[in-house]
């Protein structure tokens, strides 16, 4: 689907993330409260999709000041937004690679000129940032719970040790671990579309000085929505051995801390006789 032309993306309304088969739609609020279950989530995990011109959801109404925070709104309710709702982010209408009007690309030229003067970002750093492949004419946000049509990007707020079990299944699912990003946060979109790979966010100060729920023990984990299934299943079933586990080591640094020098298959008899 990313192969599409500009102007199907444009006029279609045709979904980057629509099923390209027969295969039956996956139950996404069955898949949400499965990944809210087994990764213990404070926040809902978020869908993020791009649409075509005549896509019918809500327009976002009010201004955000900056894209990023589309995502903590879009935990709690459903809204699509265009490159006018994201007036104040040029960075994020530059990852997003939504069409910016000339206010827009100035900004994008002073914040690299600042962040370039700071040696935050310097000119050879830019082209390293991912960008959406394919310009969309609306991008959609809301409760994966919600949703009615497949996401491009599941977007989850998780701390360390929910990322443990998330990097067990990208290890899993796709053979390598997912790469640990910095600034821009919003980079994490593109990332994950344009590879079809998972992948892990640990911020920006942008992005954490506008998000309520991005706290300082928190990342974002980016799971493509072609793998969300895959995933939801991996990640039950390694959360749940991850729990065991942690209980059986609990048990063996107890047993070792009185005293005892147990070798595992003791510790394993003692934990199953235990219960």
């Amino acid at each position: 689907m990313l192969s599409m032309s500009r102007d199907c993306w444009d006029s279609c309304g045709v979904e980057a993330g629509a099923r390209g088969n027969n295969s039956p739609m996956p139950n996404y609020t069955e898949l949400a409260e499965s990944l809210a279950k087994s990764l213990e989530l404070t926040t809902a995990a978020i869908a993020v999709r791009f649409a075509g011109v005549d896509d019918a959801t809500p327009m976002h109404a009010g201004a955000a000041p900056a894209g990023c925070q589309f995502w903590e709104r879009g935990a709690t309710a459903t809204f699509a937004t265009t490159a006018a709702d994201h007036a104040l982010c040029s960075i994020g209408v530059h990852t997003h690679n939504l069409e910016p009007t000339p206010a827009q690309q100035k900004d994008l030229m002073d914040t690299l000129r600042v962040l370039g003067e700071l040696t935050y970002v310097r000119a050879d750093d830019v082209p390293q940032i991912p960008v959406l492949r394919e310009r969309p004419a609306k991008v959609v946000y809301g409760p994966l719970a919600d949703a009615e049509v497949a996401p491009d990007v599941v977007l989850l707020f998780v701390r360390a040790d929910q990322t443990l079990v998330l990097s067990e299944a990208t290890q899993q699912l796709e053979g390598r671990n997912a790469p640990a990003m910095g600034r821009p946060a919003c980079a994490i979109v593109p990332q994950a579309v344009n590879t079809q790979g998972a992948a892990l966010s640990l911020g920006c100060c942008g992005a954490r000085a506008y998000l309520d729920v991005f706290t300082p023990d928190v990342a974002i984990f980016a799971i493509p929505g072609a793998r969300l299934e895959a995933y939801a299943e991996r990640i039950g079933k390694l959360a749940a051995a991850n729990a065991m586990l942690g209980r059986f080591h609990a048990s063996r640094r107890a047993a070792v801390e009185a005293g005892e020098r147990p070798a595992i298959e003791e510790s394993l008899a003692a934990f199953q006789a235990a219960g």
